[in-house]
């Protein structure tokens, strides 16, 4: 599915953190009254009127610099700045440009207004901390900044933002929901992801059989996220190289933290996410929290282990390696494990093999009464527990059409169902149907 991206844009302690946790309705960025404050999640998925889009908290907008660091020189500063803010909204679809209405226009802002009119992308122009109504007038002294439409909006109190939501609606109302596919059977899409230098691009080229990525020993080579059209055993694919994911403290800059966001969009782009491992390395945060991405998208998933060829091996080294791996992703340990080499090609066309296979589970669809018989037996042998005298009673169960695999529960008191009953009734599904690569949602409602 198309994921719309809607970037935040302004210069340092307009607002911006301010609002990102405004439209999501909970504090994902970290907010301060010191411009600049490190961020420490930059991108999230906001809903609006049954429309999901990306949305993206950017660091300060400087297009000019008086007092770059010691190490940078002015001319070469104010280059790599702007660098940043071009990609800050060429990567997004519509923009939100942020000012402070209790400062009035600044120089800065007029700096900002003229880069982001001459990129021609959708803007909806804001004008945050008008709290009172007697500040509504103040607005349009920023029309001297170019012709937009100004909304007076307060981030902190809320004023507003339902208005704010419809033009950000509005914006990005035009995009397409589907990735216009020609006629025939569509190609699963598979996202190769993983941090810098697993072997991303060397794995995509083995299975194109063709050296159109570029592959360097220097981690970070790849910039872009990279579509590429293959068959294999008459299944159409299209294989997404990324940019490789690194943690948040080693993303110094803008052009780091706009490659990651490519790569996330890469994610939301695919049917399957494959998170490329490297053999001779532990498992990190960083590659569990790549896998939770893909399951929070309702992504099919799996593990390929790369650079396999490099280990010492006995008579049950994958075994064992897959054993320590569950270990320490239980919560995702119905995710496949494959063991690769992208430097010799050895079992590579198991990615490929793999990820038809879990694109197939993702369309399981399993008959209402059979459900039914299951599920209530299930919650029959092990009902969830009473809380505060009251008893939970599950009565039906169906599964909505559309993958990922997802399950309504119809009972009594469906607030009261905790998440490890969840896991229970999660578990004895996969016991029953396997559902091996593909992620598994519970919802409960209230009955008729």
């Amino acid at each position: 599915m198309r994921l719309p991206v809607v970037c935040i844009i302004g210069r340092p302690n307009v607002g911006k953190s301010t609002l990102f946790n405004r439209i999501l309705r909970r504090r994902v960025a970290v907010v301060s009254p010191v411009s600049g404050v490190t961020r420490d999640r930059h991108y999230a998925v906001a809903e609006w009127d049954d429309r999901h889009f990306a949305l993206v908290d950017t660091g300060g907008l400087v297009l000019h610099s008086d007092d770059p660091p010691a190490s940078l020189g002015t001319e070469e500063m104010q280059r790599h700045i702007t660098a940043q803010s071009k990609l800050a909204i060429e990567e997004s679809d519509a923009v939100v440009f942020v000012v402070d209405g209790i400062a009035g226009p600044q120089p800065e802002d007029r700096q900002i207004a003229r880069f982001l009119l001459k990129s021609g992308k959708p803007a909806v122009f804001v004008v945050n901390k008008i709290d009172k109504r007697a500040q509504e007038g103040d607005i349009y002294e920023f029309t001297k900044l170019g012709p937009f439409d100004p909304l007076g909006i307060s981030a902190l109190g809320g004023q507003s933002i339902p208005d704010l939501l419809e033009r950000i609606g509005a914006a990005v109302a035009p995009l397409s929901d589907g990735e216009g596919e020609e006629e025939g059977e569509r190609p699963i899409h598979v996202a190769l992801v993983g941090r810098p230098n697993v072997g991303k691009s060397s794995l995509a080229n083995v299975l194109l059989g063709s050296g159109r990525m570029i592959v360097s020993p220097e981690p970070g080579t790849t910039r872009d996220s990279i579509d590429t059209t293959l068959t294999y055993e008459g299944q159409p694919f299209v294989l997404i190289d990324t940019a490789g994911l690194r943690k948040r403290a080693r993303v110094k800059d803008q052009l780091e933290f706009f490659t990651a966001l490519r790569s996330i969009r890469a994610v939301h782009r695919s049917d399957i996410v494959c998170v490329l491992l490297d053999a001779s390395e532990p498992l990190s945060l960083q590659d569990f929290k790549i896998a939770e991405t893909a399951i929070e998208a309702g992504k099919g998933l799996f593990f390929a282990v790369n650079k396999w060829d490099l280990v010492e091996k006995d008579t049950d080294t994958a075994g064992a390696y897959a054993k320590d791996l569950r270990s320490r992703i239980r919560t995702i340990s119905w995710a496949p494990i494959v063991f690769i080499s992208a430097l010799t090609g050895q079992r590579a066309a198991r990615v490929l093999t793999m990820a038809r296979t879990i694109a197939g589970t993702l369309q399981t669809r399993i008959a209402t009464s059979e459900l039914n018989d299951s599920v209530l037996a299930d919650a029959a042998s092990k009902p969830p527990p009473a809380i505060k005298g009251r008893y939970i009673k599950i009565n039906y169960v169906t599964q909505l059409p559309d993958p990922p695999p997802t399950f309504i529960l119809f009972c009594n008191h469906p607030d009261l169902i905790a998440a490890p009953y969840i896991r229970y009734l999660t578990r004895r599904l996969r016991e029953r149907y396997g559902f091996e690569g593909v992620p598994i949602r519970l919802v409960f409602r209230k009955k008729n």
